[in-house]
């Protein structure tokens, strides 16, 4: 099998060398032969970091990746990982989505409705609310902080 240095690996790729070298050092990689103080690679190092590089696309974490190689036994087929890995990373999804949806509503409503002249007067009306979190009992002149 080919050996392949890691300026080589690095340019197929499209990572740094310091990329890689990192992600042997936290065992993302298998550690690799050395010649002359150099790191050879063979050509399943290519596979191993698209599968790295694609899962990072997906927005996983490098323990998820970690888990992905290493949190299942060994007879458990690469879709049955990638499987329950997807799932739960489109449930997050799923939850950021609805977080930012709630943000966009909150957003919206304090453009429709801060009238106030100074910040202190915002804070009051706010504070007053209940930061949001309920309906709005007291607010000073000018001021309708709901949620």
């Amino acid at each position: 099998m080919p050996q392949l240095h890691i300026s080589e690996v690095a340019r197929q790729v499209g990572l740094r060398p310091s990329a890689i070298r990192y992600y042997e050092q936290i065992g993302l990689l298998p550690p690799t032969e050395r010649r002359g103080n150099q790191r050879r690679y063979d050509t399943t190092v290519l596979y191993r970091l698209a599968i790295i590089q694609r899962a990072r696309q997906l927005g996983f974490t490098l323990d998820e990746i970690r888990q992905l190689f290493f949190g299942f036994g060994h007879a458990a087929r690469a879709s049955e990982r990638w499987q329950k890995l997807l799932h739960i990373k489109l449930a997050e999804l799923d939850n950021l989505m609805e977080s930012v949806r709630a943000v966009r509503r909150l957003l919206k409503k304090m453009m429709e409705n801060c009238h106030c002249e100074t910040l202190d007067q915002c804070g009051e009306g706010i504070f007053r609310s209940g930061g949001g979190d309920r309906k709005v009992k007291y607010l000073p002149p000018n001021c309708r902080h709901t949620r």
